[in-house]
Order: C-alpha cells, then sequence, then structure tokens
C-alpha cells in the first residue's frame, strides 16, 4: 500500500509528515490494538473522512493522524497533613484514617506529600516517599524519606529492626496485665508485646482496656490478628472481631504513637511521638 502522504496533524493542525521521523502511520500506531482504538476513536482520516475498520486502501491516499502533542494536566491532590518533624533527610507526619499510605488510588498519603513537605536542599533530593505502611483506618506517625540516601538509609533501618515502633490500642475483655503474643501470621513467626495501662467498664463490652504495643515483626495486620487471637480484639476492627461486639461508625482504635531510632545522617537520637485521638482519650480521662 502506497502512504506517499501519509502525515500526523498535532492538536493545532499543523500537519508533520510521518516521513520526517522515519515511520509510517503503522509503525507510530506500534500495535494492531492501538490501530483499533485509534480508529475507534475516530483519530484517523483518509482524504478527509473519518476512517473505520472497514475503509479500503487502494493507494495514492492522503492519510491522516490527529493526535494531542500535549498530555492533559493531571489533577492536583489538595489535602493537608500534619507535620511532626522535618529536616533535610526526613519527615515525620501523622495519618489520618480512612486513607491509603499508597497505592494506585488518587488519593493516597504519598500523592499528598509534596505539597505538605519542604523540598530537601540536599544534592540527592527525591520526591518524598514513606518508608513503612499503615493499615487504612489506622492512624498515626509515618515516617517519609526526603532524599535518595535517606530511603535508602530509612528502609534498611527498618529491615533490620532498629526503629522501635510503639502502638496503642482500645481492647475489649479482661486481660492479663502484660505478655508476649507469639504466632504464624501468613505462614511467618511473628511476635508482640502488650502492657495495659487502664481498665474502665463498659455497659456494652464488658471491659476496654488502653494497651500499649511493642511488635518485634513486621506483618500485614499484626497486631490486629494477634489481639483476636488471644481473645481481645481491637474496638472497631470489622476484620478481626466477634460479630456481636462490632463497634460502627467509630473506625479502628489502632495507633501508632512513636518511633524511635538513631538518625541515619546527623546520628541524633530521635524519639517522635504522635499524641493519642480524642476518640481515646474521652473513653480514658487520664491518659
Amino acid at each position: 500500500m502506497n502512504l506517499s502522504q501519509t502525515h500526523i496533524v498535532p492538536k493545532q493542525h499543523v500537519p508533520i509528515r510521518l516521513q520526517d521521523y522515519g515511520v509510517g502511520i503503522f509503525e507510530a500506531a506500534l500495535t494492531k490494538s492501538a490501530l483499533k482504538k485509534v480508529l475507534k476513536k475516530q483519530y484517523i482520516t483518509v482524504n478527509g473522512n473519518i476512517a473505520t475498520s472497514a475503509t479500503y486502501i487502494n493507494g495514492g491516499e492522503t492519510i491522516c493522524l490527529t493526535i494531542t502533542q500535549d498530555a492533559p494536566p493531571r489533577k492536583s491532590l489538595t489535602f493537608k497533613l500534619e507535620v511532626l518533624f522535618e529536616d533535610d533527610y526526613l519527615a515525620a507526619i501523622h495519618k489520618p484514617a480512612g486513607i491509603l499510605v499508597n497505592g494506585n488510588s488518587f488519593k493516597t498519603i504519598a500523592n499528598a506529600l509534596t505539597q505538605n513537605i519542604t523540598r530537601s536542599t540536599l544534592s540527592d533530593v527525591a520526591k518524598p516517599q514513606p518508608v513503612h505502611r499503615l493499615d487504612f483506618p489506622t492512624t498515626g506517625i509515618l515516617l517519609v524519606g526526603k532524599t535518595s540516601s535517606s530511603i535508602r538509609a530509612l528502609n534498611t533501618l527498618f529491615k533490620n529492626r532498629a526503629i522501635k515502633k510503639t502502638y496503642y490500642a482500645v481492647t475489649i475483655g479482661t486481660m492479663e496485665h502484660e505478655g508476649f503474643i507469639t504466632t504464624t501470621v501468613d505462614g511467618k513467626t511473628s511476635k508482640s508485646k502488650y502492657k495495659v495501662h487502664q481498665t474502665i467498664d463498659s455497659k456494652r463490652f464488658g471491659k476496654l482496656n488502653l494497651v500499649q504495643l511493642e511488635p518485634f515483626t513486621g506483618r500485614r495486620h499484626q497486631l490486629r490478628k494477634h489481639l483476636f487471637s488471644i481473645g481481645n480484639p481491637i474496638l472497631g476492627d470489622k476484620d478481626y472481631g466477634f460479630e456481636n461486639l462490632i463497634l460502627n461508625g467509630k473506625g479502628l482504635y489502632l495507633h501508632a504513637y512513636s518511633l524511635q531510632f538513631i538518625h541515619p545522617f546527623t546520628n541524633e537520637s530521635l524519639y517522635l511521638k504522635d499524641q493519642l485521638p480524642k476518640r481515646f482519650k474521652k473513653l480514658f480521662a487520664d491518659i
């Protein structure tokens, strides 16, 4: 087939000959499926008429592919985050409940970091990136790297368990004052430590406990699964709770309270905290 006059017409409708780029129209489309898509979207004309998959080419026709030169502007996420600590290497922010840390969703902590964190002045500045995760319903402190080297260093600290994480939860039922929970989670050994700080009576739940938690491993949903396994699920946990004791509409009472580690670049001993939410304090007046 003779494509002697094949050319692209950009959005501004200024003709550009594909021959100038050394490619033909079907090479520009890359694949048959891509060609079908542009035909379906009516981006191709033959002698000025919109082409379809049934259009015959006899040779000598002018075939035009109309494309958009500039990609449409991406939506920007406007989402205010509370910054708890920040320097040129890293930052710590408060993660609210009901938002993913990262993933394919538009509204994530990762997508909101740039507008909330000051750009590093260091030579290996990078897009701010969370270096660990918190569950969708969990609140609390989240650590973020601001340079390529700090992201790597913080990942190494987590891998080597050199960052001490402390959580607080409100649990249901009578508990021992303190103890360790060791189980298998997703086929791997997992271990957590707990300590009960306060207990109050509850007409609906019997007992509610303010519990300090320290995970020694980092399995998915580890603390939630551990507390459920000893018969003391977290208040508001719809995935790991007893059906008759599910609290609806108040969220999960699990909060990432603190991170303690040695700063990988300044060697400063850091103890970063995110104070307990008001809903915890409404239950336990003395905290």
